[in-house]
Parts: structure tokens; C-alpha cells; sequence
């Protein structure tokens, strides 16, 4: 199909208007959301996004997740990830950045429809790099408040983003609408609570954060991205003991990961290198949103929205999960 019959498409399964741009593979989406702290976090990751694009590591970036992404929704290979996308019609990257893993969706279902949405700026950038790709659509608005019809979507992902929202629980709830009944699924990231002392301090960062430049927090993750390369050149391994009560587990840990998962966020990734290490923390302390959940949080998530579970995934960093609807609420 032409690129033409996409965008009929994708009208189709839209309840509002898509306001046209001078680029054929992007609209913009009259509802948007104005609240303070919701343009605080697109701003912060228009920068992020636009950092990412010149970082010289990039590309392995992008590979390392996409492979994580396979990972955390349970497909064992890319050829397995590829025959589900092409079994669906239509697909939604909900916070889509620059755009990569839509471009990624779109390649390996190159029959089905991707739409790519995003609240930054950054989607202008996706939809410049990714403009040859026919069944690729790109729009800035807000992943809480789609543009789609019910039930109108057949794979929704939401990786990395929803804690990032304004309102987390609603916005996995807008997702849940769109999701198709009959044969839809939706994939979502949620971050993980750390140990009580990393919870505290990241509450406090990112409150001062909020009273801080941008410069200052450019110059505050280059500090720390430099303070994790150091502890993590020091070379010190630490044998801790369980403290339940601040949910620090113990065992055997190198330093700067000891402090990184409960104390402070430094990252440092010698593959990476410096440039997307800086990105990485300042991903972390910019946004004012950012919200954690425990085990418990996540499971209620998806029992109150009636969903079924495909596949559930932990580690330390995050929950992840594929769901579905189940028969009973096909009509």
C-alpha cells in the first residue's frame, strides 16, 4: 500500500481531527494537555531526545534496547517478534522519541500500519529520519488522551514512558481502551521501587531539580555519570547483608552498583560511553514525573482494569508485561 492508504487508515480509526504539517508522514492532535508539570517533562525529554541524536553511540543503543525490549515482553527472538507484529493490523509506539522502535515495528510488519506518538519535539525529529517508510505515521500529542477510537489498536506498547505521564494509572487505563478485544495485546513498562534510601533521595533530587537550568542539570549528570565512572574504576566488591527494613538485599555487590540501585543514581555503561551515560542520568532527574511501583502497585493496575497476563517480567530496574483482554469482555 502507499502512504496515502496508511493515513486513510489511520482516520478511520480516529475520533478527531489530525491537523496536517509541511511533512507527509507527520500530524500534529488538537487535544493536548497544558498542565505545568506534564510541559516540564515534554521539555526535558525534547532535550534528552535531542542529546540522544548526537550521541556517537547511538546505534548501540539502539540495539541493546531492542534486544531488552524482546526481553521484557517475552518474545525470544526478533523472527518470533516479527510474526507477531505481522499478525496485526494496527500498531501504537504510545511515547514514541525519536522514533526508533516504531521505525523497528514498522520494518519487520511492513503490511501493518505504525503510528507513532509522542508529547516532545522529538517526534518531528522521528518523522524526519524515518520519512521513506510508507507505513509509518508519526503525531505529537499526549498518550493519555489518543485520538483512536475503542478498541481500534491490535498491538499497543508503552516501553519506558508511563511513569512519565501526569497520571500514570489513567493513562495505562486510555490504553486499555484502544486495545483491540478480539485479538489486540498491550505491552507496558513500569519503573521499579528501589531500596527506601534511593526512593528518598530521588524524591528529594528531583524536587531541587525542578528549581534547577537546564544547564545545571546538564552539568549535574555529566558530574554524576563521572562519579559512577570512578567508583565503578575503583574496582571494590561488597559483601552486604538483607536489611529488609530499608529493602536493601543483600549479597555481593561492586560499589558503584551497590550505590547506584540503593542510594543514588550515577550511572556509568564503559560500552555506552560517556556521552549516552550523561543522557541516561539526566533522563532520570529532569522529568518531574517519574513514578515508581512495587510488585503489588502493577499486579492491582492490571486487575482493575480486567486484563489478562500474556507474560510478567521483573528484574531490578522494572516491571514489564504483555496483556490482553479477556473473552469475557468480547462483545
Amino acid at each position: 500500500m502507499e502512504r496515502e492508504d496508511y493515513k486513510k487508515m489511520m482516520r478511520e480509526i480516529s475520533r478527531e481531527e489530525f491537523l496536517s504539517s509541511d511533512m507527509t508522514n507527520f500530524f500534529v492532535l488538537k487535544s493536548f494537555s497544558d498542565t505545568a508539570t506534564e510541559q516540564q517533562t515534554s521539555d526535558a525529554f525534547t532535550d534528552k531526545w535531542g542529546a540522544y541524536e548526537e550521541t556517537s553511540k547511538k546505534e548501540i543503543w539502539y540495539k541493546m534496547q531492542k534486544d531488552w525490549y524482546l526481553r521484557l515482553y517475552g518474545f525470544a527472538s526478533e523472527t518470533e517478534f516479527a510474526n507477531f507484529l505481522q499478525s496485526k493490523k494496527v500498531i501504537f509506539d504510545a511515547g514514541c522519541g525519536l522514533g526508533y522502535k516504531s521505525e523497528w515495528f514498522a520494518s519487520l510488519a511492513p503490511e501493518s500500519l505504525v503510528i507513532g506518538i509522542d508529547y516532545s519535539d522529538a517526534v518531528r525529529i522521528a518523522a524526519e529520519n524515518y520519512s521513506s517508510q510508507a507505513n509509518l505515521l508519526f503525531a505529537q500529542g499526549d498518550i493519555a488522551n489518543t485520538p483512536f477510537q475503542n478498541g481500534t489498536i491490535d498491538y499497543v506498547s508503552c516501553d519506558q514512558v508511563i511513569m512519565h505521564t501526569q497520571n500514570p494509572d489513567e493513562t495505562f487505563k486510555e490504553l486499555v481502551r484502544i486495545t483491540n478485544s478480539l485479538s489486540g495485546e498491550f505491552s507496558c513498562y513500569f519503573y521499579a521501587k528501589k531500596a527506601l534510601p534511593r526512593e528518598l533521595l530521588d524524591d528529594h533530587f528531583r524536587s531541587a531539580c525542578s528549581e534547577m537550568s537546564k544547564e545545571e542539570l546538564w552539568d549535574m549528570s555529566k558530574q554524576l555519570t563521572d562519579f559512577g565512572k570512578s567508583l565503578s574504576e575503583l574496582n571494590v566488591t561488597l559483601d552486604v547483608p538483607d536489611i529488609p527494613a530499608l529493602n536493601i538485599k543483600g549479597g555481593s555487590y561492586e560499589l558503584q552498583r551497590f550505590l547506584y540501585w540503593n542510594f543514588l543514581k550515577c550511572f556509568w555503561n564503559e560500552d555506552l560511553g560517556r556521552e549516552t551515560s550523561i543522557v541516561t542520568n539526566y533522563d532520570w532527574y529532569s522529568p518531574s514525573n517519574a513514578r515508581r511501583y512495587s510488585k503489588e502497585e502493577v499486579l492491582d493496575l492490571i486487575e482493575d482494569n480486567e486484563l489478562e497476563v500474556i507474560h510478567f517480567h521483573h528484574e531490578e530496574a522494572c516491571y514489564s508485561g504483555r496483556f490482553v483482554k479477556p473473552p469475557l469482555q468480547t462483545k
